[in-house]
């Protein structure tokens, strides 16, 4: 019997190993092409990153799905930065990530950020995707420097128009000293001034401002001042800002001239958690009407994008605006171009063509990624939103768009 036994144990082991070496053999080695994000996690403008940073990360998820599905031997990763809104860091992160090897940035989410690692990005080799920057001044064909969104000149010539169409004859605009929200403010008030509005501007307001009382009376004293002209009701007030937004609401809400005018904003504040978790504020907006645009979202995709919104909702709480979305589609327009070259990134002018003709081929979940000369979205419209009270409880809504 074990003479009988031997043999056929012997045989089985054998097979069992030549199906294990036929397995060992089907297993391909992934190879991880990484994409670094860049975003503002903590403070000012945190809830545009913590949306981004949940958009890329789904995104990556379905791509390597679709990747998987095509059998090809390399996958995507991302990971991400924390800028907490600030040029220092972001440019320490970038350098960093030129150190790693990286050959994709998607972000970071403010102009200040994105200008100050221009000069490096166009050293590099590294492409750069921001979802949100808007800044008119980093239109510059040719360079790295790609944007998901349009420049300050469509989004300003939007908010003008819908401002001026409300019937508004004088307004004052007050803006940030950084890139993106100067360039709004400039943006707005020369669209406004084409149609024959008349704008009072106020001298931006330095990064570091902690008081904002002075800005708040000089905010004051131009709308007296273009009142007594048109009246109080003919007169609003357009804040380009981030998050210290929230500190003006406050200390306007002290001044009923203030309080008696309409009032504007920037995309920095749209959907912001900041103006929603402060009382003060959140009624100041409600009570001026207060509203921000982010980038429109055509209805015909939203069987593509709503699953998007309500998988980030899950993930950090927060309601995701275009420019979130528009990051998700920067993980896909990347994507595209590593698979037009079979996955060989190693040729970097070669790369940078093919990912301008993958954008401008490209219809995301936030609508054509097509490119402008300049590397900037396209065309655009935008969305309003603005804030409701229901019960205890703020919340930021839609309540119309820039084609209204």
């Amino acid at each position: 019997m074990k003479k009988i036994l031997l043999p056929v144990i012997t045989l089985l082991a054998a097979a069992l190993a030549f199906q294990s070496c036929k397995k060992t053999k089907k297993v391909e080695v992934v190879r991880a092409i990484n994409i670094r994000g860049l975003f503002t996690l903590t403070g000012s403008g945190s809830t545009l990153g913590k949306t981004s940073s949940a958009a890329i990360q789904l995104a990556a998820e379905d791509v390597n799905k679709y990747l998987a599905a095509k059998g090809v031997p390399y996958s995507i990763g991302v990971n991400v930065n924390d800028t907490r809104h600030t040029a220092d860091l972001a440019v320490a992160h970038f350098k960093q990530a030129k150190a790693d090897g990286i050959s994709f940035i998607i972000g970071p989410q403010s102009s200040s950020e994105l200008a100050a690692l221009k000069p490096l990005a166009d050293q590099s080799k590294i492409i750069v995707i921001s979802q949100s920057s808007t800044a008119g001044s980093l239109a510059i064909a040719g360079d790295a420097i790609f944007r998901f969104c349009p420049s300050d000149k469509i989004e300003g010539a939007a908010s003008a128009n819908t401002i001026y169409k409300s019937g508004k004859k004088g307004l004052v605009t007050v803006a940030l000293d950084d890139a993106g929200n100067k360039g709004l403010q400039t943006s707005v008030g020369n669209a406004f001034t084409a149609k024959g509005g008349v704008v009072s501007a106020v001298t931006p307001y330095a990064v570091t401002t902690t008081d904002y009382s002075a800005v708040v009376a000089d905010i004051k004293a131009k709308v007296a001042d273009l009142s007594a002209t048109y009246g109080a009701d003919k007169v609003a007030v357009y804040l380009a800002s981030f998050d210290e937004g929230v500190e003006i609401f406050k200390l306007a809400a002290n001044e009923p001239s203030l309080a008696g005018v309409k009032w504007y904003g920037g995309d920095g504040s749209v959907l912001s958690a900041a103006f929603t978790g402060n009382a003060a504020a959140a009624d100041f907006a409600i009570a001026t009407g207060f509203s921000s645009p982010s980038l429109g979202l055509p209805a015909s995709f939203a069987a593509k994008y709503q699953p998007i919104i309500d998988k980030i909702k899950e993930k950090t709480g927060l309601e995701a605006d275009a420019f979130a979305l528009a990051a998700y589609d920067a993980v896909w327009a990347i994507a595209y171009t590593i698979e037009a070259n079979n996955g060989d990134i190693s040729d970097f002018e070669k790369l940078k063509s093919s990912f301008v003709e993958q954008a401008n081929s490209h219809q995301g979940i936030s609508g054509s990624d097509a490119l402008d000369e300049a590397g900037d979205r396209a065309t655009g419209t935008f969305d309003y939103f603005g804030i409701v009270k229901s019960g205890a409880t703020y919340n930021w809504v839609k309540v119309g768009t820039s084609e209204d």
